[in-house]
């Protein structure tokens, strides 16, 4: 699976590729720490607006800042390996900043899609991005009220 993990610059290479044959991006981005039932139904639902799913995964560092000392639990090589390993998932690769913007302009995706919670001024950032190039931003609810948050706590209490 690791070949389905790429640095940017590969992946962007990877990204060229796909448009040449007509093919319709879609992307989504997030921690996936703790991979869960709620990641698996939504990354299924995601692959099939488009040809090809690109997951934006935040890096460990990226994650420490946006919610703590205490997370990430998993390495980003360890949550990148895992995104790549599902089906519907073609390539995974790593980014540093607190939100996808950089990448999705480098990108250009025909689908942003998200997933779960979302905080409005990112969405409102990512929603004008996107559909500046023509592309449309996709939110999907959160499934059954999974969370890597909720299930931390679970784990913490069964301890």
């Amino acid at each position: 699976m690791a070949s389905r993990v790429l640095n940017q610059a590969a992946l962007l290479r990877e990204v060229r590729r796909l448009r040449r044959t007509g093919k319709r991006i879609v992307t989504t981005n997030g921690s996936f720490d703790l991979l869960h039932i709620g990641h698996v139904r939504f990354l299924q639902r995601a692959s099939k607006l488009g040809d090809a799913l690109i997951v934006l995964l935040n890096s460990d560092s990226s994650i420490r800042k946006l919610k703590g000392p205490t997370r990430p639990i998993l390495s980003q090589r360890d949550r990148a390996e895992m995104l790549a390993a599902l089906r519907g998932v073609d390539y995974v690769t790593i980014f540093n900043g607190d939100t996808p913007l950089l990448l999705l302009r480098r990108i250009k995706p025909d689908i942003h899609a998200k997933g779960g919670s979302w905080k409005p001024e990112r969405i409102a950032a990512e929603k004008k991005l996107v559909e500046s190039w023509g592309g449309k931003l996709r939110l999907f609810p959160m499934v059954g009220g999974h969370s890597t948050t909720k299930l931390i706590e679970a784990i913490r209490k069964r301890g």
